[in-house]
């Protein structure tokens, strides 16, 4: 799993993102929170790949930065996995 955070002014916001065979999984929010999940699956594993990094450079584009996972804080992790 892949994670980025947003922080500008009041906003202070997560993406992450894991691809499993022909799907990815993304989960977003404000820090601190949940957030929602959202799956999304493809004709093949090639293809969810490619839309997973599309989605990443709209990401850090918008001005995301990648986190370590294990530096996150504790209450934005996944519960149960």
């Amino acid at each position: 799993m892949r994670r980025f955070e947003y922080k500008k002014g009041s906003s202070y916001k997560f993406w992450e993102i894991e691809v499993e065979g022909n799907a990815f999984t993304a989960r977003y929010g404000k820090v601190g929170t949940d957030g929602q999940v959202q799956t999304k699956s493809f004709a093949s594993a090639d293809k969810a790949q490619a839309e997973a990094d599309k989605k990443i450079r709209e990401k850090v584009n918008k001005g995301y930065a990648e986190v370590s996972v294990s530096s996150a804080p504790a209450d934005t992790k996944a519960k149960g996995g």
